[in-house]
């Protein structure tokens, strides 16, 4: 025994030598015995306070009774036998509170539970809990090794008596089999070692001046007892938002707590209100948890305590701190307040709360947490999972927690058809057969960007010479159809009407509805049913009956009446349709808008049952606006999702309807014209959901995508209360075209979003025919377009191109075209040209432009294409700032349209963004006033303005793309020269064209059913051989405009793009 005190008498750390090998014989079981009856004799030599404080000062341990429980009638009181050193904390009235606070809690909820203690200083708290509830096991945990080390001897001296004999509980075990501990950072320990526990507990301090170089020594058990005290005391940042309030270890514990608790587990942590009860509660309620506030009282603020940093930030921020005068104060005060009253002689005190806190939606929070610590930290300031309506959360958190799984395990966004996405058309199907008994397929869906734009590229489709329309429906419809009334009077006299679209507004009620189609006899009806009239069908199928005789094409819309919910209501439309099928001449449109979260965000699915019907609007969709964007659909699809995923499938086989005549309704005066045109246009194919066809035929990216552009997407959905300079996209635009193409703005310039570039150019035809002009195409470009224009019936001229430049537009070629065109509208891809890959140098386009001046053309420049030159050096971009201001004062018809997107700039799969700049006043109301565009969400315009602001690791990752692009085409290049094409040298953009000149003439066998069928290969057929011989689907020259050049694109995901060179290989095989 002397020894012993002898050895600790000399320092600190001789002490703890001496208390370590105390512990090695207390955990040998031949010494252990021998070990405890030390420990008893030990304790006695210092029975009182006085002896206890002594012995803490001159041999650096103290042996002390901590009593927690009441006085129980003739009982004595529970206590734990503790020893403590200098170097870990000892127990106070943090810790007193926190144990006060655990105790609130019913027996029940620790009892043959797992749980961890975090920070358990000298072990008190978990033996306590494993003493009184009995729990499975207890995980002591703390960051400081001494701590660790004094704790296992704190256990023994408790689960042994003072003769060294165990101690049973009612369970017949000891404290050594419901408790270990461990050296741990947090829960590292735990998540090492793949632990999952339903409790975990913590009384975690808080830090007013966090050093941040602390967590950078070297932590061993050698460490001084200064630096172990202080690192117990955690004096690092922790980089989360909390940190300026101290709060930020215990945000680290709450989500690291997220990581391994169980989904119906508790976390219970103590808490100083100096920050506020707010801010502590928000800490919990921010990461998607349910917090009760289950015990609080008042703790003198420590004398040695310097609040001069909470000053600090009071001074420069709106936050107010919370102190109170003495114990008994009961009106809080700021940290300035509290600071004089202190240096006057007062006391202050500070709320110590005890709050319990469980997941609200634990699977989903966990998925988001895990994705958040996949490298993308930054953004985890930005979540907020608080909500102060349960139906919010319910929707909210489910998507986040998919959008967490899509973006995590996703590298790129997959192709799905410009329709909709297989599996979001496929789930209204579902939604409508399951709760509305309606035996709908995927393939009687189509999906929209919004309701209007279904509406209005419904009437473009049908081209009609008079609809009607409901009066709701029409205030976004082009302001020509609305004021013209000229084919009304010409059906009068008999003469033919003109070629735009009469529009004439209706009011929502059906009788009033039906005299005027009577009267007018439409060609297109387009409505909506009052509340009153869409309880029965009845209203519906008179509409039915009346446009059915009189040959008019009816399109119905919902969107006021469907209900996304597991209770829904019905109406009178669904019921019909449950029970009968829907007619050719009838159309459903729904727009998707009742959502608790994003209320501006829009989807609209079209319902047809008729196959013509349906693949004419699938095609319109293709031209008008390409597709709607895949994150839209992705949340509407997990509402979607939510309401089918608990309900048993096989309880739910497929409605039976009414067999009835379905045969087609002849419509009068529809225009004839359009169908050809979609059927003549090199789109989209269309493939069953087994198949596995390679697309090198869309202007998509299947590149990973990079982790700003993952960061972004996330952060735009996840935070809340965003404000509208967080969503302004206008400065960053203004940077990316100055600074890539040296187009200057004004305060005329007017700035235009819209879900995507190709809806911009859709408008921007509009204009062209309504202006009466020329749209000239030069040979070479993009087939969309060039077929999108044509739908739209505007006039059309081929300028031809040079095949000795590469199918560039040149000054020569341009000149002779526009001598002989009136009102000439120039579309120019630049400075990547879609689809050769060529550029245009900043010496080319500046020509080309000073020749549309001559003429004073309109000049349509996209840019959409652009931003990724691998292959062209030497090109530092345009600088069009000299030329315009010529092209103005030159001659003030011409005017200049700057179309983009930030896909190829940022190579963003699964973003769709388009902008479009305009400088002269008339045209930009000509377009305003030409129909409507889907304007982009708020969290897209987020996502933009995130990525257009972004950085060095943005560009790192564009830089790496790109360079994985020029390795493409030169694999893509060798092999396509090695099959016996010849290929046109790119230098931008994701695509190339070749020619398959070796091939023309030749014949392949192709499997056709269950037949084979011999075809000559020509210009018309090389895709559809290609694409039935090996899974490839390219574009031909009918697509490009290029006689004999077809189209592929390369930004495939790696696999496919191996595949892809195997097609190529394997078809020159097939070809005899």
């Amino acid at each position: 025994m002397e020894d012993f005190l002898k050895q600790c008498q000399q320092s600190g750390d001789a002490a703890y030598s001496a208390l370590r090998s105390l512990l090695e014989r207390l955990e040998n079981p031949s010494t252990r015995t021998d070990a405890r009856i030390f420990l008893s004799e030990l304790q006695k030599r210092f029975t009182s306070k006085e002896d206890n404080d002594r012995c803490l000062q001159t041999y650096h341990f103290q042996i002390q009774d901590i009593y927690v429980e009441q006085y129980e009638g003739s009982q004595k009181r529970k206590k734990l036998t503790m020893m403590v050193i200098p170097s870990i904390f000892v127990p106070e009235d943090w810790s007193f509170t926190f144990y006060e606070g655990l105790n609130r809690h019913p027996d029940a909820i620790f009892k043959d539970r797992t749980l961890a203690e975090l920070g358990c200083g000298n072990g008190w708290i978990s033996i306590a809990i494993a003493q009184k509830w009995l729990p499975s096991k207890v995980y002591g945990l703390d960051i400081n090794p001494r701590a660790v080390k004094i704790s296992w001897i704190n256990l023994y001296l408790n689960a042994l008596d003072g003769s060294g004999q165990p101690i049973y509980d009612a369970d017949n075990k000891t404290l050594l089999d419901r408790v270990e501990f461990y050296e741990s950072d947090l829960l590292s320990y735990c998540r090492n070692n793949n632990i999952e526990l339903e409790r975990i507990v913590g009384c975690i301090p808080q830090i007013l001046n966090p050093n941040p170089d602390a967590m950078s020594k070297m932590i061993t058990e050698n460490a001084s007892e200064e630096f172990l005290h202080s690192l117990s005391n955690y004096c690092a940042l922790q980089g989360f938002v909390e940190d300026q309030f101290g709060l930020g270890l215990i945000a680290r514990a709450v989500e690291e707590g997220i990581s391994v608790i169980k989904p119906l587990g508790i976390m219970i942590f103590n808490m100083g209100g100096r920050p506020g009860q707010a801010v502590c509660k928000r800490l919990f309620e921010r990461r998607g948890l349910q917090v009760d506030k289950i015990w609080q009282t008042k703790v003198l603020q420590a004398a040695d305590t310097d609040i001069s940093a909470l000053v600090e930030i009071e001074k420069n921020s709106p936050h107010r701190f919370e102190f109170f005068m003495g114990l008994a104060g009961d009106q809080p005060i700021c940290a300035r307040t509290a600071w004089a009253y202190a240096k006057a002689g007062g006391r202050i005190s500070h709320a110590l709360s005890v709050y319990s806190c469980q997941l609200r939606q634990p699977n989903q929070v966990k998925r988001i947490f895990e994705f958040l610590t996949n490298g993308l930290d930054d953004i985890r300031s930005s979540l907020d999972l608080s909500f102060e309506e349960d139906s919010v959360a319910d929707e909210k958190i489910p998507f986040l927690a998919h959008l967490a799984n899509v973006l995590k395990h996703l590298s790129f966004f997959p192709y799905e058809p410009p329709a909709g996405s297989r599996r979001f058309r496929g789930l209204i199907a579902n939604f409508m057969n399951t709760y509305h008994h309606i035996p709908l397929t995927a393939a009687n869906v189509v999906v929209f960007p919004s309701r209007n734009v279904a509406i209005e590229s419904a009437l473009r489709l049908l081209s009609p010479s008079l609809a009607i329309v409901d009066e709701q429906l029409s205030r976004y419809l082009p302001k020509q159809w609305l004021t013209s009334l000229k084919n009304v009077e010409k059906r009068e006299t008999g003469e033919n009407s003109e070629e735009v679209i009469t529009v004439i507004e209706a009011p929502r009620q059906s009788d009033l509805m039906v005299d005027l189609i009577k009267k007018l006899r439409p060609e297109v009806v387009v409505t909506g049913m009052g509340q009153f009239e869409s309880v029965t069908s009845s209203a519906f199928e008179h509409l039915l009956d009346t446009t059915k005789e009189i040959g008019c094409q009816l399109f119905l819309d919902i969107s006021d009446h469907f209900v996304l919910s597991s209770l829904p209501s019905s109406n009178g439309v669904l019921k019909y349709l449950a029970r009968s099928p829907l007619p050719p001449h009838a159309t459903i449109v729904c727009g998707l808008l009742k959502n608790q979260v994003y209320k501006d965000l829009e989807v609209a699915f079209v319902i047809s049952e008729d196959k013509e019907m349906f693949k004419a609007l699938c095609r319109t969709v293709e031209l008008l606006q390409g597709s709607t964007a895949i994150i839209s659909q992705y949340y509407y699809g997990c509402l979607f999702h939510e309401l089918l995923a608990f309900q048993l499938a096989d309880r739910h086989p497929r409605s039976q309807r009414n067999a009835e005549e379905t045969g087609a309704t002849k419509v009068n005066g529809v225009s004839s014209l359009t169908y050809p045109v979609l059927d003549h246009a090199e789109l989209s194919i269309n493939e069953s959901d087994e198949s596995s066809v390679l697309h090198m035929d869309v202007d998509q990216s299947f590149l990973p995508i990079t982790t700003p552009v993952k960061a972004a997407i996330f952060e735009s959905f996840a935070r809340q209360n965003i404000t509208e300079s967080e969503t302004d996209v206008t400065d960053g635009i203004k940077r990316l075209v100055s600074s890539s193409y040296g187009f200057s703005s004004d305060i005329n310039t007017e700035f235009i979003y819209a879900g995507s570039p190709a809806e911009l150019f859709t408008n921007l035809v509009i204009c062209c025919a309504q202006e009466g002009g020329t749209l000239c195409f030069p040979t070479g470009s993009n087939g969309n377009y060039v077929s999108a224009a044509r739908f739209l019936k505007a006039n059309i001229v081929t300028i031809p191109t040079n095949p000795e430049a590469g199918y560039k537009l040149t000054e020569e070629r341009l000149t002779r075209t526009l001598e002989t065109v009136k009102n000439p509208w120039i579309y120019i891809s630049g400075p990547t040209i879609n689809p050769t890959g060529l550029v245009y140098s900043n010496e080319e386009i500046n020509k080309l432009l000073s020749v549309c001046a001559k003429f004073g053309a309109r000049i349509i420049l996209d840019t959409s294409f652009s931003g990724v030159q691998y292959n062209s050096k030497g090109f530092d971009g345009w600088n069009l700032g000299d030329t315009l201001k010529k092209l103005s004062s030159a001659n003030p018809a011409t005017s200049v349209c700057l179309l983009g997107g930030l896909f190829f700039k940022m190579l963003s799969s699964g973003l769709k963004f388009g902008f479009l700049l305009m400088n002269q006043p008339s045209l930009v109301d000509a377009f305003h006033s030409s129909g409507g565009v889907s304007k982009p969400h708020s969290t897209i315009k987020y996502t933009v303005k995130k990525l257009l602001d972004s950085g060095e690791d943005l560009l790192n990752g564009i830089a790496e793309q790109m360079e994985n692009l020029r390795s493409r085409f030169k694999s893509l290049k060798q092999t396509l020269e090695n099959s016996g094409w010849e290929v046109l040298n790119a230098e931008a953009g994701v695509s190339i064209v070749a020619k398959p000149s070796a091939y023309f003439g030749k014949t392949i066998k192709l499997k056709v059913g269950s037949g084979n069928r011999e075809i000559k290969l020509d210009d018309t057929n090389i895709r559809d051989a290609m694409l039935t011989s090996t899974g490839l689907c390219i574009n031909s020259a009918s697509w490009t405009g290029i006689p004999g050049y077809c189209r592929f694109t390369i930004a495939l995901e790696d696999k496919d793009f191996k595949r892809a060179l195997d097609c190529i290989t394997q078809f020159k095989s097939l070809v005899s």
